[in-house]
């Protein structure tokens, strides 16, 4: 079962689920295309088209020329349109302006940081960041989008420099300000929101803390679920994976009392988008299983429900799943254990 490494916090808020990106990219071509329109008209541009679809439209591009050519194109590209940005707008302190400036540093920051080059990343993070700082009593949705997102993309690059105090403290804010932005309007920001809680258990050093942090957003994340739209859907199976990546963690750790509390979780959130019980969910509950025997207060649900999955895994044609539960159980050294019953789940009538 392939999960995410947790040793890395590569995914940055280009992802396309992060954001909807159904504008299409054609901005972009007008700040590097062969035909360049006259300063005046790209002012007017940058000034009348509304802040989502100029972010929409530019992250939309970075996508598809990463995608398409590489990075190094795409920082390149960037580059360019970054350069007459920022002579269009030179000694013009107007905050549209200014924010095309800082979500082309944004995005040249998540491109750093796709590519390998965390040096680059915390300049261009830098200058956005200097940029936000001139109008810092801003509240508006596009001031919060960006400092949201830069501090979602730059937690990621401290903490794989294992700066995990920095980290931490760059992703509790990104979180409460996407929980305010998806409290305005989830179907823009839920999957952002639900992403960024998702790195919680990565960042955090502190159990309790992380803990505490899920219980917050629990709340939230399940009001999502009930307007639940496909790049939710992936957010939230995000959000599962690493809820299960770390119960796998933390048994291998033989804390399995920790471990259920995170693998009933990872369930609870998988479940509910996929109710039928598939391959991953087999493997999520034979592990939420193996931590229940491991604990004497919980074996005899650890045996009922991996026996349940015994029955399971023959339904779905699960054999190698099948198997593993036939030896947990056998090496369970339990009386609880019905050989019969046992005997008639991997040979059925």
């Amino acid at each position: 079962m392939e999960m995410p490494d947790k040793t890395s916090m590569t995914h940055t808020s280009l992802d396309p689920q992060f954001l909807p990106t159904t504008v299409e990219g054609t901005l972009l071509r007008k700040l590097t295309g062969k035909r360049i329109p006259p300063t005046a008209e790209l002012r007017h541009l940058l000034m009348s088209t509304p802040f989502n679809n100029l972010f929409d439209s530019l992250r939309k591009s970075a996508l598809d020329l990463s995608s398409r050519n590489g990075y190094d194109a795409a920082i390149t590209t960037f580059e360019t349109a970054n350069n007459l940005v920022c002579n269009i707008i030179a000694g013009d302190d107007n905050d549209r302006l200014q924010d095309v400036n800082t979500v082309i540093l944004h995005i040249l920051t998540a491109l750093h940081i796709q590519a390998g080059n965390p040096e680059n990343a915390r300049k261009t993070a830098a200058q956005a960041l200097n940029n936000l700082s001139h109008n810092p009593k801003r509240r508006d949705e596009p001031f919060l989008t960006l400092l949201a997102t830069i501090l979602f993309d730059i937690s990621g690059l401290h903490a794989d420099a294992s700066e995990f105090k920095q980290a931490e403290r760059e992703l509790e804010k990104s979180l409460k300000l996407f929980d305010r932005l998806g409290s305005a309007n989830p179907d823009r920001y839920a999957s952002a929101h639900v992403i960024a809680t998702a790195r919680a258990t990565q960042v955090y050093r502190n159990r309790v803390r992380q803990a505490d942090t899920l219980a917050l957003y629990q709340e939230t994340t399940q009001t999502y679920l009930s307007q639940v739209n496909q790049g939710l859907q992936s957010a939230v199976d995000q959000l599962a994976d690493s809820l299960f990546t770390e119960g796998l963690t933390l048994a291998d750790m033989g804390r399995h009392r920790e471990a259920i509390t995170y693998f009933t979780k990872a369930l609870k959130y998988y479940t509910r988008l996929h109710p039928d019980t598939d391959l991953k969910q087999l493997q999520m509950s034979i592990e939420l299983g193996k931590s229940l025997l491991n604990i004497k207060a919980t074996r005899d649900k650890g045996i009922h429900l991996l026996n349940t999955m015994l029955h399971k895994a023959t339904k779905i044609n699960a054999t190698g799943e099948h198997r593993t539960i036939v030896e947990i159980l056998a090496n369970s050294k339990t009386r609880q254990l019905d050989i019969l019953d046992l005997w008639h789940k991997i040979f059925p009538r």
